[in-house]
């Protein structure tokens, strides 16, 4: 719903994020009023030590407070559980309890330094139990307050201000024009500027340049466009989330009709071409996952990986690789080369300079495949995260390339940044001097498959034989005719719903509308929806079926209008057409669809079974298209099914055999076939 509007400004916190907040306290406020209660009770009559005075007006004065605590907060729990998320009316009396809550607030610090004053009195002589339990009900209201005030600041918006020209449409009605664009101007300017400062904070520990300050000003517009067409509180947005992976799962688990499933097993030319890829994709894998230096090989060597490593730290680099940036002790290389197998001879280049633009990569001779394999290291530090968000599109314009296209601006100059080592500082070349028989394979994971996407089609003229596989690539990558173009010498690897595989700034936007069309929908409490939510998301079992509807209910009848789809979406971004099938702006999109790069193998868990300390997962592979991958799935794994350790898991079972099970090519007419496989 809207953010709740008090003292004159928006906050990003609903009207009905009150509920399990306050629940909490009033469940600490009612054991705390019940415990003085029964101190007072028992020691009614017995004020007669020295200060015993004061102590009788303080409890009495605590008990008065504390009842008057509890009725409000009773009350503002009352109402914030009233309404939906898209029908706040009947809680329009909640800014007013919210008042008198805080309120409240005076009189309790009053009494909390009356308190302390008290209890650090020398000349307060009454039972040490009685100076404990006071002691420990002034150490409770200095908590209760420091948190609400750390609570009010991670719900102040610095946008509340502005954010009343969205919510109010006459504003703009009654403006002139040239007013009315100039007050849009400066918003968004104000909204550019938060968002740069928050990356800037965010980034403090690193050091920044120009480079620093182009990206986080582009950043922030990208973040400021994204968010400033919405009045979704963050636990709007987590109850969207929740309600969309319940009514995922239930497509999901759909029936389907004989008529509706149309299967046909594929030819032995394509299973045999897929068993082939994927035989390489496990080989090469080791090289993406080993790009990662040591906090991969701890990660997945958590108790002897530092054992193992002190054995490297102390021998001598070679003399014969090239080796620039900073490897304190060696750990990184000696990782690389306990991944790879490989010997200190087989590394031609090795850099882990890191800036942004600028990511870690290492050229290695791979004998046992004859390739000189270019591995390109994924998301692992605060610049490449500026990397990865430098979304903006631009164009890629290479000579005797007739697929020419848009790029992924941030991934595209990590790309040129390693291409102009590998060209002009010579790499390739002394590589092929070494090896002049060997094929160029490039490799990368994650932000690494996407610059290796790049990186192969900058250098396929050069080098037709060349060959690029890149596992689990950001989605919002390559234009359709470039990914088209590179179908004949990229292969991407992707695994269940990975969640970067499908972000793109158009997939966003979808996911945007689906979270406003569902909450919006929704005629359940948001409390009910997260609670719900977290048991199923814990503990599992049959998804629950939130009615969409609102039970027939007439608008005219409810306590305040619908704040229906249209509301909730107070401004709508550059790139969001309609909330319904059919187009109401006419501009084009500011963000062009992009796709996965090359030919894509999508490996899907099956079954899993779980023993003690250890487990059987049985997967599927098959061929996919780009389109299976135009929605985000929400998922528990759509994170884990990221990680480089799932990848090369998923791989080395496929290759395995023992549990690899036949995938046939299907096309279903359940909805969840239309939105992603697994």
């Amino acid at each position: 719903m809207p953010g709740l509007v008090v003292f004159g400004r928006r906050w990003a916190i609903g009207s009905d994020d009150f509920v399990l907040p306050g629940a909490f306290e009033l469940f600490v406020r009612l054991l705390w009023w019940i415990g003085i209660l029964a101190l007072y009770a028992v020691h009614k009559g017995r004020f007669n030590c020295p200060g015993g005075g004061l102590l009788h007006s303080y409890l009495l004065v605590l008990l008065i407070l504390l009842a008057a605590i509890i009725c409000a907060l009773s009350a503002l729990v009352y109402v914030s559980m009233q309404g939906t998320i898209s029908n706040p009316g009947p809680r329009k009396s909640l800014p007013k309890l919210l008042y008198t809550r805080l309120l409240l607030y005076f009189p309790e610090f009053i009494w909390a330094v009356v308190g302390a004053v008290w209890v650090s009195d020398s000349s307060v002589h009454c039972e040490k139990t009685v100076i404990n339990v006071i002691m420990g009900t002034v150490i409770a209201s200095w908590v209760i307050i420091i948190f609400t005030i750390i609570g009010v600041v991670i719900v102040f918006d610095p946008l509340g201000g502005k954010k009343t020209f969205y919510l109010t449409n006459s504003v703009s009605r009654n403006l002139e024009s040239s007013q009315s664009g100039q007050l849009l101007y400066n918003v968004k300017n104000t909204a550019t500027r938060v968002w740069e400062k928050r990356i800037r904070l965010l980034c403090c520990c690193i050091v920044q340049d120009d480079d620093h300050r182009v990206a986080f000003t582009s950043i922030a517009e990208l973040f400021r466009a994204y968010f400033s067409d919405t009045d979704l509180v963050p636990s709007d947005i987590a109850a969207g989330l929740t309600l969309l992976h319940q009514e995922q799962d239930k497509m999901e688990s759909c029936p389907k009709e004989p008529e509706e499933v149309l299967c046909h097993s594929p030819s032995s030319l394509v299973t045999d071409d897929l068993d082939i890829e994927l035989e390489n994709a496990a080989h090469y894998m080791l090289f993406a996952a080993a790009a990662y230096g040591w906090p991969y090989y701890v990660y997945t060597n958590p108790f002897t990986a530092l054992c193992k490593l002190n054995g490297d730290c102390c021998r001598n680099r070679p003399t014969d690789s090239d080796i620039t940036g900073s490897d304190r002790h060696n750990f990184h290389f000696g990782s690389i080369l306990r991944i790879t197998g490989l010997q200190y001879r087989d590394f031609i280049h090795i850099s882990f300079h890191n800036k942004i633009y600028e990511i870690p990569f290492f050229v290695a001779l791979d004998h046992k495949k004859e390739a000189i394999v270019v591995a390109v290291r994924g998301t692992l530090s605060f610049e490449d995260i500026l990397t990865d968000l430098s979304a903006d599109c631009e164009d890629l314009t290479l000579e005797d390339v007739l697929e020419n296209g848009f790029v992924h601006k941030g991934i595209t100059q990590a790309a040129n940044y390693i291409y102009q080592k590998l060209i002009n500082d010579g790499i390739l070349n002394q590589a092929f001097t070494i090896a002049p028989e060997y094929k160029l394979v490039i490799v990368g994971h994650s932000l690494g498959g996407g610059t290796a996407s790049i990186l192969a089609i900058m250098l396929r003229n050069s080098f037709p034989t060349l060959r690029c596989y890149a596992f689990s690539p950001p989605g919002g990558l390559l234009s359709k005719s470039l990914a088209d173009y590179t179908k004949h010498f990229i292969v991407s690897v992707i695994v269940g719903k990975d969640l970067v595989a499908r972000l793109s700034m158009p997939n966003m936007e979808d996911l945007k509308r689906r979270i406003v069309r569902i909450v919006a929908n929704c005629n359940r409490p948001k409390y009910q929806i997260l609670l719900r939510g977290c048991w199923y998301e814990v503990f599992g079992g049959d998804p629950d079926d939130f009615p969409t509807e609102l039970d027939g209910r007439n608008q005219d009848a409810l306590t305040q209008p619908l704040l229906a789809e249209e509301s909730l979406m107070v401004h709508r971004s550059p790139s969001y057409n309609t909330l319904d099938d059919e187009s109401h702006l006419n501009s084009p999109p500011q963000y062009p669809r992009l796709y996965l790069p090359g030919k894509i193998i999508h490996i899907v868990e099956e079954s899993s079974s779980r023993r003690w300390c250890s487990s059987d997962i049985k997967y599927t592979a098959r061929w996919s298209n780009e389109t299976v991958f135009s929605s985000i799935l929400i998922s528990p794994k759509m994170i884990t099914d990221h990680m480089p350790d799932v990848v090369l898991k998923a791989l080395e079972v496929l290759c395995g055999g023992s549990s690899v099970t036949a995938a046939p090519w299907c096309t279903s007419g359940c909805p969840s076939a239309a939105a992603g496989e697994g």
